[in-house]
């Protein structure tokens, strides 16, 4: 029973596992087919893409092949009209070839005519020359025969006569336009200033040579003054102005004729009077700080005014310079704001005439510059300008400019002229210069007066706005060797007794005039 159960068991195995391997190999088969199939339709659909693509591809082709034949037969219809315009060019110019050809050779007939022509009338004119020479000859001898002169004698005879005609006639010329260039001249030069003037319009601002400081009430006086002068003294001594305290309500004038000093001293006080802290250290600390203050408005001062009129390169000293001049008056007038105005002239004159303009302007800026250090320097502000341009290494021609605009030196260059001039303009503007008439004349009749009260003097001239004196004496009282001491004395006296700014020139005169008539 037992083997027939596992007879049974193994026959079934047998089976089973027959079974499983047909079942897998049908399963295989199928799948195997399926691959098969799907392979065909992959291929198949490759085949498909493959010939659309070279479907694509041949059309790709043909329309570029299309578009680059239209292309090329495009270029050789423009290539091909070219070539046309070319040829009709040539042709033109082929046919305008002959016809030149044609007109040059029309022009050869026509000049060879001529030239036969020519040498017929030339051979006649030898004719006609030789008996005209013939006839001179005898004219000639006959005109000596008469005159008892030779040839070469009447000619220098009319030699003489034409020069001396002609020297007549080139005097008259010369005289003549030496007249019209003059009145040309005037006109010129008064149409120039003219139309500098009117461009160079400059208000005028009259200034004083004292200060006057407003205070809150007279009780503040007495606290200026201080105990026994202490204040008013610190003060007077760290600014170097006078203070004059009077009668004058609720005001202080102060008085220096360094204006530099002045507005130094103006300052300081309106500070201390508002501050109200017046005493000798307060005052010295004051004074130090304003000083400070004033060195840097003058060196900006000095900066803004080379700029203003495009001068550059300027030193910086001369900048400083420059600046001060903004509290230097000259009669009144600030001495800043007329150089400024004498180089817009300066510049507009130079550019009416041809002429550098910056330079122009540089020498019309700088021809005061002397008057910032005349308080320190004696001399004439025009030679202390001079010397003080040299040393700074400016141009010669601004030197000379500077130097001449007084006429103190010759005038080398026609810019120093103009400078001249646009301070002459700028200085006689109406309301520029501003002077009480009493203290003007009253200066100028202490200067005569002083002149007059030397023994020998005959008469004494103020002249240059009370700038020189000149003294003319009697020359059978003072001979030249007292003429020496006497300028010196008179100018002794002066300084004595007057107070100005700057210097007073003196000049003695002595002439002896010896009259005689022939009868």
């Amino acid at each position: 029973m037992d083997a027939v159960v596992i007879a049974t068991y193994g026959i079934v195995g047998m089976v089973s596992a027959a079974a499983g391997f047909f079942l897998c190999r049908s399963q295989e088969s199928k799948k195997l087919k399926n691959a098969s199939n799907d392979a065909g339709k992959i291929i198949s659909n490759a085949e498909k893409e493959a010939e659309n693509l070279r479907r694509a591809a041949q059309l790709e082709s043909r329309d570029a092949a299309l578009k680059a034949r239209n292309e090329f037969e495009r270029k050789m219809r423009g290539a091909k009209k070219d070539l046309m315009r070319s040829e009709r060019r040539l042709q033109q110019r082929a046919n305008n070839i002959d016809r030149k050809f044609d007109q040059i050779e029309q022009r050869e007939k026509e000049f060879n005519q001529k030239e036969k022509e020519l040498g017929v009338q030339t051979e006649k004119a030898q004719e006609s020359e030789n008996r005209y020479r013939k006839l001179v000859l005898e004219e000639q001898q006959n005109l000596e025969r008469i005159s008892s002169m030779t040839s070469e004698e009447a000619k220098n005879e009319l030699k003489e006569q034409l020069l001396a005609a002609t020297r007549n006639e080139n005097a008259i010329m010369m005289k003549k336009l030496e007249d019209e260039a003059v009145r040309d001249a005037n006109m010129k030069a008064q149409k120039i200033i003219g139309l500098s003037i009117q461009r160079c319009a400059a208000d005028t601002v009259a200034e004083a040579t004292v200060s006057v400081v407003a205070l809150s009430g007279d009780e503040m006086k007495g606290r200026i003054i201080g105990r026994e002068g202490r204040n008013i003294k610190a003060l007077e001594m760290a600014t170097g102005v006078d203070l004059i305290i009077d009668d004058t309500p609720e005001a202080v004038i102060l008085s220096s004729f360094d204006p530099v000093k002045r507005e130094v001293a103006r300052i300081s006080l309106e500070r201390l009077v508002t501050d109200g802290r017046i005493h000798p250290a307060r005052i010295e600390d004051v004074v130090k700080k304003v000083k400070k203050e004033m060195e840097r408005n003058i060196k900006d001062e000095g900066e803004r005014a080379a700029m203003e009129v495009g001068c550059d390169g300027v030193h910086p000293e001369l900048t400083r310079l420059l600046g001060s001049l903004k509290y230097r008056t000259s009669y009144s007038q600030n001495v800043l704001l007329h150089s400024k105005e004498v180089a817009y002239l300066c510049g507009m004159m130079a550019a009416e005439l041809g002429l550098d303009q910056r330079m122009a302007r540089r020498a019309g800026l700088l021809h005061d510059i002397g008057k910032a250090a005349t308080h320190e320097v004696e001399g004439k502000h025009s030679q202390i300008g001079m010397d003080l341009a040299r040393r700074y290494k400016e141009k010669p021609l601004v030197v000379n400019a500077i130097g001449a605009h007084h006429e103190d030196i010759e005038a080398e260059s026609t810019i120093a002229i103009l400078v001249a001039a646009s301070d002459a303009l700028s200085a006689s503007r109406p309301g520029a210069r501003t002077e009480m008439l009493e203290n003007y004349v009253k200066r100028l009749r202490g200067l005569e007066k002083i002149g007059n009260s030397f023994d020998g003097v005959e008469k004494t001239f103020a002249i240059q706005a009370g700038r020189e004196i000149r003294v003319t004496v009697l020359p059978e009282m003072v001979n030249d060797s007292l003429t020496h001491l006497l300028a010196k004395d008179i100018a002794k006296k002066i300084e004595a007794e007057l107070a100005y700014p700057g210097e007073i020139k003196v000049t003695v005169i002595r002439e002896t005039r010896v009259t005689e008539v022939a009868r």
